[in-house]
């Protein structure tokens, strides 16, 4: 029997089918805090042994998840306490000793919910240049580290696999550490367009819809990779999955799952859905995922 898998880039959603069963993952630790005065909860999972990233489906590191509803609503202020909160996540996540930095945005400028890797590069500070003329401490890179960036495109358009152009540029530029962007999927609708997720395991380009490219790895580019995204695509499937559930209570999860590979069409399962305010979601979240980088790389 063909059995449906529930797709989802969020660790954090990996590990709620075992918390539901009250089920201890060995080799994993979660660890969540609640922001009653910014309204946002932070979930911190660290897979720390093979068996737990298999049980995860995620490789071993350190994965921060912030989820903030009132992220979906045009709030500069509050959008604002959240660029403060991510640039705090992202030091911890940085290499202690930071002279250079590449940030990466990943995905179609051209496609809206896949846009906000190249949206968020459009608004960052990018020092190399002036430091290169002008040396650390010069106008407007005080206490900066140099500051690059580059818009890959996708394999349709270049030819080139995302991991081939990096590898190129860090050969070239030698930063100390790759900042990498990328639009994700959801396994629960309620977290599109509201739930930031950092980890320092990095990225693997197009798998937020089923399109695995080569993946943006410490091992792969020889420097540590930090990966930041948003969910903005949830799998159509998903959506008959959570109307279904709700009618078949008394099955298990994975009876569930078995069912739901016999009804849900091939073609369905390569569709996503997005939320209609889209275009003006990716400009917003994309200032604030910004400005938080720049938070972060501006007091060194």
């Amino acid at each position: 029997m063909n059995k449906y898998k529930v797709r989802t880039d969020l660790a954090m959603e990996n590990g709620e089918k075992y918390e539901k069963d009250n089920i201890e993952i060995p080799g994993v630790r979660i660890r969540k805090h609640y922001n009653k005065v910014k309204d946002v909860r932070t979930t911190l999972v660290k897979i720390e042994t093979e068996h737990g990233a298999r049980l995860m489906e995620k490789p071993i590191g350190t994965y921060i998840t912030m989820e903030a509803p009132s992220l979906a609503v045009s709030d500069e202020d509050y959008h604002q306490e959240i660029s403060l909160e991510l640039s705090r996540h992202l030091k911890k996540l940085l290499p202690e000793k930071l002279n250079s930095v590449l940030v990466v945005g990943l995905g179609n400028q051209d496609v809206t919910p896949d846009a906000l890797g190249p949206a968020v590069i459009s608004n960052l500070h990018i020092t190399r240049h002036l430091i290169r003329e002008y040396g650390f401490g010069g106008p407007g890179t005080r206490n900066c580290p140099m500051v690059s960036s580059l818009v890959p495109g996708v394999m349709a358009q270049t030819g080139m696999e995302t991991l081939e152009i990096l590898q190129g540029v860090v050969e070239k530029t030698h930063p100390d550490v790759a900042v990498v962007i990328d639009a994700l999927a959801a396994r629960n609708t309620k977290r599109l367009n509201c739930t930031i997720q950092l980890t320092d395991t990095g990225i693997s380009p197009g798998s937020g819809v089923g399109n695995h490219r080569c993946g943006l790895t410490k091992e792969t580019l020889g420097i540590p990779v930090i990966g930041i995204g948003i969910p903005t695509v949830v799998d159509a499937g998903t959506i008959v999955h959570d109307a279904v559930s709700n009618l078949l209570e008394a099955l298990e999860e994975s009876e569930i799952d078995e069912f739901l590979g016999e009804i849900i069409s091939p073609s369905l399962r390569s569709m996503f859905v997005t939320p209609k305010d889209i275009d003006e979601t990716i400009k917003r979240l994309s200032f604030t995922i910004s400005e938080g980088i720049n938070m972060a790389f501006s007091e060194g």
